[in-house]
């Protein structure tokens, strides 16, 4: 059976911090049913077009359920409510004051169903003197001190790739969630459930500037972080050609030594202690960049990670649909979608022994509509036939 089976959430999210948190909870085999504009549907679907359903939507919305329902007409808001009694949370990330213009908030939810989870997640919360700012991932990131601590000391601040202002809320989120489920079981009670993408996002920062935490700017320091850890060239010529060894005892040095076939390297005196290595660490990054020169990325990483050097090919995004590792595993599937046939998504990294959740494809906008209106609200073909004619739902 699936870990989740017999949850229900109500899905109002768009685009990442929301949708992550239900697209996990899907995951885990919650019945998970999103609700979308008639017509447009999640802005998601609309990120990057190619014709088909966008990957961007895809890989946050498998696994799930749409049905379309006008939230701006009283009617369409009337649905909505009357769905609530049959569900077990309710989650939305809308922009600031939103749901409150709509009349949804958790008074009027927690009122029709005492035991609703209510989910609300916020780029700075519902609280503070940033509450009203408008927020994305990488908004989160620069608040949350990301952008500061990643480039070299003498560049700007930059960008981090990956969205954890955004999956890492959202991740937070589904934790929260399920934590008050529990709860609920228990005590048959729901609750509301607050998080601040830039409280997240913070999260991810604990380990850094460990010895200024909270005193001082710790300064930014590229890939190096005490010599020899840092990014080296591989052979060939491409932009990632590269591989990233982390050195952090005297073991692993002496064992990166013997690895590249420089036990001379131990012996010198530039290079005896750690704090010699940060000294001298320009002429170290030269000395084994020669080694690393020598081989393609993936061939270094085998030699060294087999004789137990911490570290990794620097793997594009392409490389990520190709790695040997990850298709052996099968992170990257194929699944079969209504309307695009076979897309390729990545599945639920978590892998639990008593849980099966088969991996689906997102739904089609409004799917789902006639389903979950006849089966929890009772409604007949004729009456949604009515309400679809309105263009009260789709």
């Amino acid at each position: 059976m699936a870990a989740l089976d017999g949850m229900r959430v109500l899905d109002m999210t768009q685009y990442e911090a929301g949708t992550s948190c239900t697209q996990l909870l899907a995951w885990l085999g919650a019945d998970v049913v999103k609700v979308e504009a008639p017509g447009r549907g999640d802005p998601g679907r609309g990120v990057a077009p190619t014709g088909q359903t966008p990957q961007y939507f895809l890989n946050y919305n498998s696994n799930k359920r749409s049905v379309c329902i006008d939230l701006a007409r009283p009617e369409g808001r009337q649905v909505l409510l009357d769905l609530v009694p049959h569900f077990d949370a309710f989650v939305e990330n809308y922009g600031p004051g939103v749901i409150e213009k709509l009349g949804l908030g958790y008074d009027v939810m927690s009122e029709i169903n005492p035991g609703i989870i209510y989910g609300r997640v916020k780029g700075f919360g519902l609280s503070g003197p940033y509450s009203d700012y408008k927020c994305y991932d990488w908004v989160a990131q620069a608040a949350a001190g990301g952008f500061s601590m990643t480039g070299t000391a003498d560049g700007p601040p930059l960008m981090p790739a990956p969205t954890i202002g955004d999956s890492g809320t959202g991740m937070q989120m589904a934790l929260a969630i399920t934590a008050a489920y529990v709860q609920k079981l228990r005590t048959g009670e729901g609750q509301f459930v607050e998080l601040s993408m830039q409280e997240a996002a913070t999260m991810f920062m604990r380990t850094q500037g460990l010895r200024e935490w909270g005193e001082s700017e710790p300064p930014r320091m590229g890939s190096r972080r005490g010599m020899p850890t840092d990014v080296y060239p591989c052979k060939g010529d491409g932009p990632n050609d590269y591989i990233f060894i982390m050195v952090v005892t005297s073991r692993m040095w002496d064992t990166l030594c013997a690895a590249i076939g420089r036990p001379d390297l131990l012996e010198d005196e530039r290079f005896s202690t750690g704090a010699q290595r940060q000294v001298y660490a320009d002429e170290l990054w030269d000395e084994v960049a020669a080694w690393t020169r020598q081989y393609e990325k993936y061939e270094a990483m085998r030699i060294l990670a087999e004789s137990g050097v911490p570290c990794s090919a620097v793997l594009s995004m392409l490389d990520l649909f190709h790695d040997p590792h990850l298709k052996e595993r099968g992170l990257i599937q194929e699944v079969e979608h209504p309307t695009d046939g076979k897309r390729t998504i990545m599945r639920n990294p978590i892998r639990m022994s008593k849980s099966d959740v088969p991996l689906k494809a997102a739904p089609t906008l409004g799917d789902n509509t006639k389903t979950v209106l006849c089966k929890d609200l009772g409604l007949s073909d004729e009456e949604i036939a009515a309400l679809t004619e309105q263009g009260i739902v789709g």
